[in-house]
């Protein structure tokens, strides 16, 4: 069927609270995006923070330079917990995105799981295994550094 997940865990020594505020603002997410995606906010996401129902749309270019409408819906968020984002429009046919958090004894837990699907069947499966996967791997790396950057390294 074609249908992949990412997972992917990191530890951040801050509050719960901190850590939600930077995660549950649209406005970061530029920050959490490598630049060579030339992701920009192209609506008004109404809200500081996400809510349910909300509508986020964004031109990102993951490919070749190539500009392309992305459009993600806030489905679910209990604060300081987690939300879920579903991409509306977009270059996957299907994508749900969990992002949570958790207190933990030296920190916070944040927590991703991507569910997706490559459009164009058996060829999707062939540019996940040759592109789409590396690409998203490499998206999460930096945004793991971009989180070390806002909020320092653990030290264990």
């Amino acid at each position: 069927m074609g249908i992949y997940q990412l997972k992917t865990e990191q530890l951040i020594p801050s509050t719960l609270e901190k850590v939600w505020d930077f995660i549950s603002s649209p406005k970061n997410l530029a920050k959490i995006t490598p630049p060579y995606m030339g992701f920009e906010i192209t609506n008004d996401p109404g809200s500081e923070k996400m809510y349910p129902g909300q509508i986020i749309s964004y031109k990102v270019s993951p490919l070749l330079g190539i500009k392309m409408d992305w459009v993600t819906e806030i489905t679910q968020v209990v604060e300081n917990q987690y939300f879920v984002d579903e991409q509306r429009v977009g270059p996957y046919n299907i994508w749900h995105h969990q992002h949570m958090i958790e207190a933990v004894a030296d920190g916070v837990l944040m927590k991703d799981i991507v569910s997706y699907k490559p459009p164009f069947g058996f060829l999707g499966q062939i540019a996940n295994a040759l592109i789409i996967r590396k690409q998203l791997d490499e998206i999460f790396a930096y945004r793991f550094h971009a989180v070390e950057r806002e909020f320092g390294k653990l030290v264990l």
